[in-house]
């Protein structure tokens, strides 16, 4: 069964955040993670408008997905955008049930 992760962001220092992002493909990979949605227009039907930047990313399984957010080499790519402030992100995993 498919699971995703459903990531929201603010990128505040690109260049920081995109020793982050550049990490990332070789990683989601591993775990057989799918882009399905990164970035591109959006629109906010409902809510506060909080984040600029969406990312939507599928995994064969809810547990892949929490072991590729889990894993070293993602937590390490992680450190390159919270340190240093340069970008705020929330992720939530959804089972695809």
């Amino acid at each position: 069964m498919p699971a995703y992760w459903i990531a929201h962001g603010n990128i505040f220092k690109p260049d920081r955040y995109g020793k982050y992002a550049e990490r990332v493909p070789e990683i989601l990979a591993m775990y057989d993670g799918k882009v399905l949605a990164r970035g591109g227009e959006h629109k906010t039907l409902e809510g506060p408008d909080e984040f600029a930047r969406h990312v939507v990313i599928e995994f064969p399984s809810l547990e892949r997905a929490e072991a590729c957010f889990h894993s070293e080499e993602y937590q390490s790519a992680a450190a390159h955008r919270r340190d240093e402030d340069a970008g705020e992100v929330r992720i939530v995993i959804v089972d695809g049930q």
